[in-house]
């Protein structure tokens, strides 16, 4: 089990996938860390705040996704909403058009635990 602040338990059938980190010889700031995605059975991807997640595992069959720094603040208008509360990495390190905002399809998500409690659903 994954402990974390924040908690996302994805449907099964679910995966994670990074983005291979690519060190050239340019360095290239404020772009951000490489892309993170839950990736379902039939290929479409659903991006993550990477640079806001402290933990993740697919092992059991679906993906759970561990934030740090994101807050749940329930259902609204058939999305659940989470926001950025605080940056987990020094500014110089993320990308300045970092989104403040996430939101998930209730459809791709099976639970949702803040401090180790189920709070979606109820």
């Amino acid at each position: 089990m994954i402990l974390a602040p924040l908690l996302v338990h994805f449907v099964v059938g679910t995966r994670l996938f990074r983005e291979p980190l690519v060190v050239g010889s340019l360095a290239i700031l404020q772009n951000g860390p490489p892309g993170t995605f839950v990736v379902f059975a039939d290929g479409s991807r659903v991006p993550l705040p990477t640079d806001q997640i402290v933990r993740g595992d697919d092992a059991d069959g679906a993906a759970h996704v561990g934030f740090g720094g994101m807050s749940f603040h329930g259902l609204h208008e058939g999305e659940l909403v989470f926001y950025r509360v605080r940056d987990l990495a020094p500014p110089w390190q993320l990308s300045p058009e970092r989104g403040q905002r996430m939101t998930l399809a209730p459809t791709i998500v099976e639970a949702i635990d803040v401090d180790g409690a189920r709070v979606w659903p109820h």
